[in-house]
């Protein structure tokens, strides 16, 4: 069963820009670093950035479902 969530805390970072590419504003504005570190999972990037992991993923889909409709 799929989820209705699209983007996980566990997705690589590059992968997601790549699919959803309006998130890398939404990575933007939580200073969460999507170049340098796109290659490693928003879940650790956000942890070494010290961000707010449940709102950046709520911010996240909200961009990456917006864009799927």
């Amino acid at each position: 069963m799929e989820e209705k969530q699209g983007i996980t805390k566990n997705m690589v970072i590059n992968d997601v820009i790549k699919k959803y590419p309006k998130t890398i504003s939404v990575f933007s504005k939580f200073k969460v670093d999507s170049c340098c570190g796109g290659a490693g999972s928003i879940e650790k990037t956000a942890a070494m950035s010290e961000v707010d992991i449940d709102a950046l993923m709520e911010a996240l889909n909200k961009v990456a479902l917006a864009t799927s409709k």
